[in-house]
């Protein structure tokens, strides 16, 4: 192939004399150079780029950027890992994650502990009747519990008060006590209590030793329900 006009050429004219004919015929310009000329044409052909280098140039490539990726992944340690920056969004939410045992039992004793004293500060104030009923726990442990009713904004509600453990015994007179300890504690007055719901028992209806008798004592204008179901406090 002829370097000046890339033409090809066949085997038989490859012969000296008929190259420098063809130098003569179509490259008269050409037949003072030197030989270092030509010898430079020669470099800059086999040079060339071609498919076969232009697909080893980009393989390579890949192939260099390939190991220099798993060699940075290699050397990465845990904490670089975790500090990059698809992770920085995710922790600002963990930084707002409690860690305390306790955090969501502190937030509903404060809940409820609100709830508990606006319904006290409440019952300072008006005329409410209760509803008292006593269960048991898993551990054989008896546990009294009170319901009001009242009236607020012309409206009929009904919440539960308490629930407290009766520590000596079941008796009319330690059920009172309870009620009356937790009545002094929130500095609500026996006598804005009008009625009374109980479920019958003899411990709660007693004439001389049972709750009833005791509440008659402290509010001598109550009024006292003796027949009402225990399922049906236990719905309120």
């Amino acid at each position: 192939m002829c370097l000046l006009c890339n033409k090809a050429l066949d085997n038989d004219a490859m012969k000296p004399s008929k190259l420098q004919d063809h130098l003569r015929r179509c490259h008269p310009d050409k037949t003072e150079k030197y030989l270092k000329y030509f010898q430079t044409l020669k470099d800059k052909f086999q040079k060339r780029p071609t498919l076969d280098r232009m697909f080893a140039s980009t393989s390579q490539i890949n192939d260099d950027g390939l190991r220099a990726e798993n060699r940075i992944l290699s050397e990465r340690t845990v904490e670089e890992v975790l500090k990059t920056d698809s992770l920085k969004p995710a922790s600002y939410i963990i930084k707002r994650i409690p860690l305390s045992n306790n955090t969501v039992e502190r937030r509903i004793d404060e809940m409820s502990s609100d709830i508990e004293s606006f319904l006290c500060n409440y019952l300072q104030t008006t005329h409410f009747s209760i509803q008292l009923d006593e269960s048991t726990l898993p551990d054989n442990a008896a546990l009294l519990l009170a319901y009001v009713r009242f009236i607020m904004n012309q409206e009929i509600y009904e919440k539960q008060l308490f629930a407290r453990t009766l520590i000596t015994d079941t008796k009319g007179k330690s059920k009172f006590h309870v009620l009356k300890d937790y009545f002094i504690e929130k500095a609500i007055p026996l006598s804005n209590i009008i009625s009374v719901a109980t479920d019958g028992a003899p411990a709660m209806v007693g004439r001389y030793r049972g709750f009833i008798s005791y509440s008659k004592q402290m509010c001598q204008f109550l009024d006292t329900k003796d027949k009402i179901l225990k399922e049906n406090l236990m719905n309120l």
